[in-house]
């Protein structure tokens, strides 16, 4: 389909850079839309490991085009570095990357006061990858923050000096502060690298379908780490829903084909916030270790936890999915069952999808049922009829709850790991 939109359906980690690597085969574009370099998609293709944050995931395949959105906030250092590691490997993304100029620059001093601020927060803080996002969205919004635009222009250099004498005065004596000087000599290197990769990918990309070529839109993290939907304040600081493909990168809803959301055969969650079906003690590090469940981005252990059908079913409605890709269904196997949670009581009630409210989440009881497991999944199997049975009818479960069906189904790391199917609700 000429435009589709792929989001993750749970807190984030669901496998989003391998699903779109994969319908990245027969794309031309890939543009991801919010977000920073709080993101971690990670690649594996012939063994090789390929992690990206800030580049869409398509950047792995030569002659796909990529786009950054006006929705993001760039962080020019690890932008560039991640373009040097891929043409260190040799992949070159230059001469198919457009950034958009009205995407936000993250600097060095919201990465010191994002540190700071979660040290500060009392119980733990919220989690965050303490990348700057936060601090930079808020710019944006106070609109005080700085733009990809102003590279390389004297009314950026004075916006620089202005943003940066705000930014050390919020740090003060506590943290640690990026000198002027050496952040002056890096605004001139970011000038000098990045103003020629910016222009408007967004009437590149209105133009690339108009002549009937696709685009994958790609989002970071997960739905319920929508600033909005999500389990606030335990939250990312923009939009993860398929809406915000549309007001992160100015494309239409009725210009939309598709919506694709990624769930993991089972959940996990980075940092602090409510889990109704978080497994504690052994079981739950056992499906950590069996899953590597590790941040990409912050190399944190991820809390794992059985499947959880009303966060899917939430997921499936905010976002208007279309289909349903399931990842990691290789590291259940060999179980003899499976528990999943199929709905919620609170106070007495049953409900379907989670509360409004983070601290009723917190207070909610999952309402399993026991599915069959399933052996392991056969080397090479590439068709519906090649899942072990278990497993179709655990994802003929996951269709019948969400109303959308499962299309693809990742049966391990690698590209060719990968079953194309149709299992309808």
């Amino acid at each position: 389909m000429p435009a589709t939109i792929v989001v993750g359906m749970q807190w984030g980690d669901e496998g989003k850079g391998k699903v779109i690597d994969v319908l990245a085969g027969d794309a031309d574009w890939t543009v991801r839309f919010q977000g920073g370099a709080n993101a971690g998609h990670t690649i594996w293709i012939g063994g090789d490991r390929f992690a990206l944050h800030l580049l869409p995931s398509g950047a792995v395949r030569d002659g796909v085009r990529c786009a950054l959105g006006w929705g993001m906030v760039i962080d020019p250092d690890r932008l560039l570095a991640e373009i040097e590691e891929l043409e260190a490997r040799g992949i070159s993304i230059r001469r198919r990357l457009s950034i958009s100029a009205r995407a936000s620059l993250l600097l060095p001093c919201h990465r010191e006061l994002d540190g700071l601020e979660e040290e500060g927060r009392r119980s733990g803080g919220l989690g965050t990858t303490r990348r700057g996002i936060g601090p930079a969205y808020q710019d944006r919004a106070a609109r005080t923050g700085l733009v990809v635009a102003d590279l390389g222009t004297a009314h950026g250099r004075e916006r620089l000096r202005a943003a940066y004498e705000r930014l050390s005065a919020r740090i003060g004596a506590a943290g640690q502060v990026t000198p002027w000087e050496e952040l002056r000599a890096s605004w001139e290197r970011w000038s000098a690298e990045i103003t020629p990769l910016a222009g408007d990918p967004t009437e590149e990309v209105h133009q690339a379908l108009g002549r009937g070529e696709t685009v994958l839109f790609e989002g970071a993290q997960g739905t319920h780490l929508d600033l909005h939907a999500g389990t606030y304040p335990y939250v990312t600081s923009s939009s993860t829903l398929a809406g915000g493909a549309c007001a992160g990168f100015g494309i239409g809803p009725t210009r939309i084909d598709q919506v694709i959301g990624v769930a993991k055969a089972y959940t996990t969650r980075v940092g602090t916030g409510p889990f109704p079906t978080e497994l504690a003690g052994e079981e739950g590090e056992r499906l950590r270790r069996r899953g590597a469940e590790v941040g990409t981005t912050t190399g944190r252990p991820r809390r794992c936890g059985l499947l959880d059908l009303p966060l899917l079913r939430a997921a499936a409605r905010w976002n208007g999915l279309t289909g349903i890709a399931l990842t990691k269904a290789d590291v259940l196997s060999g179980r003899k069952s499976n528990s999943v949670a199929v709905a919620y009581e609170l106070d007495g009630r049953r409900i379907e999808i989670p509360p409004s409210s983070p601290h009723d989440l917190e207070r909610v009881r999952p309402v399993y049922e026991e599915w069959p497991g399933w052996e392991e999944i056969p080397e090479g199997a590439a068709t519906r009829s090649d899942l072990p049975q278990g497993l179709a009818r655990y994802a003929e479960r996951i269709a019948s709850a969400t109303g959308a069906p499962v299309v693809l189904i990742s049966t391990g790391p690698e590209r060719s790991s990968t079953i194309s199917c149709s299992i309808a609700p």
